[in-house]
């Protein structure tokens, strides 16, 4: 199935500036320390980023942070998403993702977002206008912490989600925290950032977004890949903790 186009677009300030930022890193950060498995290339160090600024966190080559290349290197190894054919939808798409994805030639890509110019697919996650058991796999970054109603999208990727497939729902997830803290009263940014860490976030999930998973309808397996992998090559591609939460859409 050939690949819809992509909206022509102009990237904006942030983004020019972002970019004009990592080519500079680029040139200083030459050598042969790290490697980035998301694109490939090497570094005498990964680069600062973030609020807080953390000090060797993303990829001067590709932009990819921390999150990004442990979850790729999880896709590769333990998924079959680069070697079988099948249908993926990937809701808010990265950068350091999308143009990846969408040039496997098995795969037939569908990426879909509210806002962003950089969707094929103008969609919100809550109501998405796709049929039903549509796609083999979903890929949903750190995304549902930013949606009023988590629970509707929750529902919404299962529908869409073949039975016997798999989606990646990967939200941030406190876990001192029993229970989810959320209150939709709450509406200054800056409130919302002491509470939940970002100003565009509307909860802080706790030790219970597995069972809100569950209550959607899937299967929740909690993968423990970053400690499976050997220290030597946490450091080498510049990896932190992180569970990858495999949701399984039962198959009867």
């Amino acid at each position: 199935m050939p690949h819809p186009a992509l909206p022509s677009r102009r990237p904006g300030l942030a983004e020019v500036l972002e970019r004009t930022r990592l080519r500079l890193w680029r040139r200083l950060a030459r050598g042969e320390g790290v490697e980035c498995p998301c694109c490939g290339e090497r570094f005498r160090r990964f680069v600062p980023y973030g609020v807080p600024r953390r000090p060797a966190a993303q990829c001067p080559g590709c932009g990819a942070v921390e999150r990004h290349r442990l979850l790729w290197l999880y896709l590769r190894e333990r998924t079959d998403l680069f070697v079988r054919p099948q249908r993926l939808l990937h809701v808010a798409p990265e950068e350091v993702f999308a143009a990846r994805l969408r040039a496997l030639p098995s795969l037939r890509y569908l990426s879909a977002d509210l806002a962003s110019p950089r969707a094929m697919l103008r969609a919100d996650v809550q109501r998405l206008p796709l049929q039903g058991a549509s796609f083999d796999a979903i890929l949903c970054h750190h995304v549902l912490e930013h949606v009023p109603d988590d629970r509707a999208a929750m529902g919404e990727l299962l529908r869409v989600l073949r039975p016997g497939g798999w989606a990646l729902l990967q939200s941030p997830i406190r876990s001192r925290l029993a229970e989810t803290l959320e209150d939709p009263s709450v509406t200054d940014p800056r409130e919302r950032e002491r509470l939940y860490g970002q100003s565009d976030h509307l909860r802080q999930y706790g030790r219970d977004y597995a069972a809100r998973l569950r209550e959607a309808g899937f299967e929740v397996r909690a993968e423990r890949f970053f400690e499976a992998l050997p220290p030597e090559r946490r450091a080498r591609h510049g990896l932190k903790a992180e569970t990858i939460w495999l949701c399984l859409r039962p198959a009867s």
